[in-house]
């Protein structure tokens, strides 16, 4: 599914390669037909955000977004597991399963990446990606919420996922908006400053988990039944071919 391949590069570090691929990029979107327009439009208003001026600029923006707390963090499990022994057994079934497909990992993230998650998706059937995004679709949410409250518009990346995923977008946020409207923000210094005074060793805390068994469970709920997934089709173009797309390789 290119759609989920073209999210996953706008969800990643932006780059000079992103900026390059722009047109491309551009036309992969009005292409897909996994979003509705609205959906479809949205994320060509990130795309413009993000390489439409100073590359620095949209990288600043990137990491003060996403690289600041814990609540944007955009590793799965993280929001699952926390800290917790959980989260590094639950890495090691993602990484098998990722072998198990024949799905190579060619640069140094965790496997519970977002961005290396979804390029993994696009590689899988459509109906399996569907299933893998209805999987952590309560965490896309989430993340929609808070990123609608900082009016980021890469919340705009989480709507069409949920969309994807066969999820109503403003329906699956609205769900979480007032849990999301209680939260304090974990992204200015003193709350960063706190973070790292609360997160010292408790050894007596470690020996007790050494005792007790860990629980490993999956990043989200799986769905029991998937919606069939809709088409959308524009009737006033004429060309209704896809573009060829290039994927944009890391350097």
């Amino acid at each position: 599914m290119q759609i989920l391949k073209v999210i996953s590069l706008l969800l990643d570090y932006p780059t000079e390669q992103l900026v390059e691929a722009r047109a491309e990029l551009s036309a992969a979107i009005n292409a897909s037909r996994e979003i509705s327009p609205q959906q479809r439009a949205a994320v060509q208003v990130l795309l413009e955000n993000i390489t439409g001026g100073d590359l620095m600029d949209s990288q600043e923006h990137y990491s003060a977004l996403f690289g600041r707390g814990r609540s944007l963090s955009l590793l799965l499990f993280e929001h699952v597991h926390g800290e917790s022994r959980d989260r590094g057994q639950a890495m090691v079934d993602m990484m098998a399963q990722y072998e198990a497909d024949g799905f190579d990992i060619g640069v140094k993230e965790l496997p519970d990446y977002i961005p290396l998650y979804l390029e993994y998706l696009s590689t899988r059937e459509d109906l399996k990606a569907r299933e893998g995004l209805a999987d952590v679709a309560h965490l896309l949410a989430l993340l929609a919420a808070r990123l609608d409250e900082r009016e980021s518009s890469y919340a705009s990346c989480m709507r069409a996922l949920l969309q994807i995923a066969g999820a109503e977008p403003s329906v699956a946020v609205a769900e979480v908006r007032e849990q999301v409207a209680a939260e304090v923000r974990d992204d200015s210094l003193e709350a960063l400053d706190k973070v790292w005074e609360e997160e010292a060793v408790d050894f007596l805390q470690a020996e007790q988990q050494d005792r007790c068994p860990s629980q490993t469970t999956a990043p989200g709920k799986a769905r029991e039944e998937l919606p069939v997934p809709m088409h959308w089709v524009d009737f006033n173009t004429d060309d209704k071919r896809e573009p060829q797309f290039r994927e944009v390789q890391d350097v």
